[in-house]
């Protein structure tokens, strides 16, 4: 398979079950690699997700840890779901926040919001090993410039559905007969599905817009091989995902949310309003994240 960020499939037909295959790209975030999907080149968005990032699988050994300075957003809403490890999250609100693997943290920056996310200094003594997902969502129109929030959602009350070899974590929506009780503003569909080796699984997905992605394994979409680190934008709603070996995927989308600009962790359907919050954070006019008096510098 090519390693181009974005390919039309060549194993099968472009106007049948996806719409192109999308390759994650490393990104270095200072001193932590991340595995970057989303946005690419052919695949700007799918519904409502306009950024999508693997962290990890990272080793981090005594006295190292995550170390994202506060940093500001608008007009979207990021979603945290780890499999392995543990980030500390402080934000504007005065929200501090520990997540851990089955765990999901949601802030909703709207007209804005400015968050940091560390290793809480007792693990970074011990050292640990860190995995997940972190996802921004692009928040409807009239619902960009909402009061900002914070919600932070355990692992037990996430809906697990057990059908036969698959096992399917409800992180946002609706699968299966169970409701994930993540509150969004837009239509959304996010699933964290593990499956069997040689099990046969048929999506039936009710979203208009979908995508899976490989975290570990290796998965034939409709006979189109698709491993580890790669996105099939689907181009229906229905497909056959046969696991060659046991893998983890990532099924996710909603409604078209419609164009987006985006300027580094800012996102609006305004060019100007982006201009906007750049230089409020330039003149440090966004709310200080307590007890951190950090930051990371608007890009040049």
């Amino acid at each position: 398979m090519s390693r181009l960020d974005a390919i039309e499939p060549s194993c099968t037909r472009r106007d049948d079950a996806i719409k192109v295959l999308v390759n994650a790209r490393s990104r270095d975030l200072g001193g932590f690699s991340v595995r970057r999907v989303l946005p690419a080149p052919l695949a700007r968005r799918v519904g409502p997700f306009v950024f999508f990032d693997e962290m990890g699988p990272a080793d981090f050994p005594p006295g190292k840890g995550i170390n994202v300075r506060p940093h500001p957003h608008i007009g979207l809403a990021t979603v945290t779901f780890l499999l392995e490890g543990e980030i500390l999250h402080r934000d504007s609100l005065g929200c501090v926040q520990a997540i851990q693997p089955g765990a999901v943290n949601l802030m909703t920056a709207g007209r804005g919001i400015v968050h940091s996310e560390r290793t809480d200094p007792a693990l970074e003594r011990s050292g640990q090993r860190l995995h997940g997902l972190q996802v921004w969502m692009a928040l409807p129109a009239d619902k960009q410039e909402t009061d900002p929030s914070f919600m932070h959602y355990p692992k037990e009350v996430l809906p697990v559905v057990h059908e036969a070899g698959v096992d399917t974590t409800i992180i946002i929506g609706e699968y299966a007969g169970g409701r994930s009780p993540v509150q969004v503003h837009a239509q959304t569909l996010y699933l964290s599905q593990k499956l069997r080796e040689g099990i046969t699984l048929q999506l039936d997905l009710s979203v208009e817009q979908a995508a899976i992605y490989v975290v570990t394994g290796e998965v034939d979409i409709e006979g189109c091989q698709v491993e580890a680190g790669v996105m099939a934008v689907l181009a229906r709603r229905g497909v056959r995902v046969h696991a060659r070996q046991a893998s983890q995927i990532i099924v996710m989308g909603g409604e078209d949310i419609g164009h987006r600009e985006i300027f580094w962790n800012f996102v609006h359907t305004s060019s100007e309003r982006i201009d906007v919050a750049k230089q409020q954070w330039r003149d440090m006019k966004f709310a200080p994240v307590p007890g951190d008096d950090e930051f990371i510098p608007l890009p040049l």
